[in-house]
């Protein structure tokens, strides 16, 4: 199982720094889809290993492999929760999309710091991060802090700017009749089709245009697994 050693570092993979000390850590990894399930037990297997090798440099404890339709190995190592999965390239895809609006908004990368900000209050002040709880997850958070640039982009400046933003609007927000779109508000009676309601400046002077959704979309978007074997 030496091949488990090698780890690739993509240089032209984004530098997505916003998480938080007590937060947990996502890894992915990559295989032939025909193989996944035995990478997925050497995975295990290996952490196993040094979870009984008292030379190992690292801590690795509380090893679980859930078999769901998305596979995960989850362990602790050196405190930190670490979950990794097998060829989820969703959360690279988001990964590099967010990177794109963060270069987009600049200003010494407002929207990544105001992430870590917004991610610390929710998490330390409010207690309502953490989707392993059954609270916000970080990807809806982000779309949240998003909205906020996508609407709002031009009078930010600062992260308290956007933290001060972000509560003015979601605090007063109906979320028991709508729920959140880049596109707006979204009736939920309206669900499964999502109908947006006119955005709170018309439209006007959005951050993203639909050219730049376009464009990310066809980079980054991925066929869901088994589509390319259906097909």
């Amino acid at each position: 199982m030496d091949e488990l050693k090698n780890i690739v570092i993509y240089e032209c993979l984004p530098i997505w720094i916003t998480y938080l000390p007590d937060g947990d850590i996502d890894l992915t990894t990559l295989s032939c889809p025909s193989v996944e399930d035995a990478w997925v037990s050497d995975v295990h297997a290996v952490l196993r290993e040094e979870e009984h090798n008292e030379a190992a440099r690292f801590e690795v404890k509380d090893i679980h492999c859930i078999d769901a339709e998305v596979k995960l190995v989850k362990c602790i190592v050196q405190n930190i929760v670490v979950d990794i999965s097998f060829n989820q390239l969703g959360g690279l895809c988001m990964l590099c999309f967010l990177e794109q609006v963060d270069r987009l908004v600049g200003k010494d990368h407002l929207f990544k710091r105001s992430i870590i900000l917004i991610k610390a209050w929710c998490y330390y002040e409010s207690c309502i991060l953490g989707a392993h709880h059954g609270l916000l997850s970080t990807y809806a958070l982000e779309t949240l802090v998003l909205y906020i640039f996508h609407q709002f982009h031009s009078s930010l400046n600062a992260p308290l700017a956007v933290l001060y933003r972000f509560l003015d609007y979601f605090s007063r927000f109906d979320w028991e009749s709508y729920c959140i779109s880049l596109s707006g508000p979204v009736c939920k009676s309206s669900l499964p089709d999502i109908v947006a309601e006119v955005q709170e400046n018309g439209g006007d002077d959005l951050l993203l245009s639909e050219e730049f959704v376009r464009n990310c979309a066809e980079m980054f978007s991925v066929s869901p697994k088994g589509s390319e074997t259906n097909s």
